[in-house]
């Protein structure tokens, strides 16, 4: 009988293992002061947002959850603090295991991640577009002041601010994926953040990636994107 027993549990035991095995990517999280909510793990697939793993929070801060990615994607963690309230974050994801730690409150503006080397790529590139932005703000303030005064050395209209603002971001976002050409952000970027700039500058980053990086999911649909904007434009 403890020999069936051993048998049985042994073989649990491997199934369970082979179960956890089968998931080649692991997020550990921490929300600080959560005590109830609904943590969610999402990608875009086509044209929505599919979960791939959630988790009911309950007075555990600490949890995991788990996808299987053929290759590195974006992902987001959505926090559903109540019927009411959710915030998200995103992140770039690889196999292997990414952290990220933050706060109930202002869930998606205190997250601090750690993970894959896309990852990395990804924030050095958000850090600066941060400063643009805050730039950017600083001078809308200024000018608000300064027609305030009526100060007319100054001022300048929020239109012209904007577009100053949209072709530094454009320019930068460029040359930053085309001096990252052989990692998948490259593309990503080209497809979600600069998609109304020319179709010659799509091209250009485009043009500029390495065979494996083409070949990505964000590769190929920046060869999309190209091809669907060269025939609207022809037309």
């Amino acid at each position: 009988m403890r020999y069936v027993l051993g048998i049985l549990l042994l073989s649990f035991l491997m199934i369970s293992c082979a179960k956890e095995e089968q998931h080649n990517f692991k997020l550990k999280g921490y929300v600080k002061g959560l005590k109830k909510g609904t943590v969610y793990l999402q990608k875009q697939q086509d044209s929505i947002i599919i979960t791939i793993d959630s988790l009911e929070i309950k007075g555990e801060p600490n949890f995991e959850l788990h996808a299987d990615l053929e290759e590195p994607e974006v992902l987001y963690l959505k926090l559903d603090k109540n019927a009411s309230e959710e915030e998200m974050v995103v992140f770039f994801a690889d196999t292997g295991v990414t952290e990220v730690r933050s706060t109930r409150k202002l869930f998606n503006y205190n997250a601090k991640i750690k993970g894959s080397k896309q990852q990395d790529v990804l924030k050095e590139y958000l850090t600066t577009i941060s400063k643009l932005n805050d730039r950017n703000l600083d001078a809308l303030k200024s000018n608000f002041e300064a027609s305030k005064t009526n100060d007319t050395t100054m001022n300048v209209s929020f239109e012209e601010q904007q577009n100053k603002f949209l072709k530094q971001k454009y320019l930068y976002t460029i040359n930053f994926a085309m001096n990252n050409r052989d990692s998948e952000v490259a593309p990503y970027l080209a497809v979600y953040e600069i998609q109304n700039t020319t179709v010659h500058y799509l091209d250009t980053i485009y043009n500029s990636l390495t065979p494996s990086i083409k070949s990505s999911k964000y590769g190929k649909l920046l060869k999309k994107t190209i091809n669907q904007r060269t025939t609207e434009e022809a037309n």
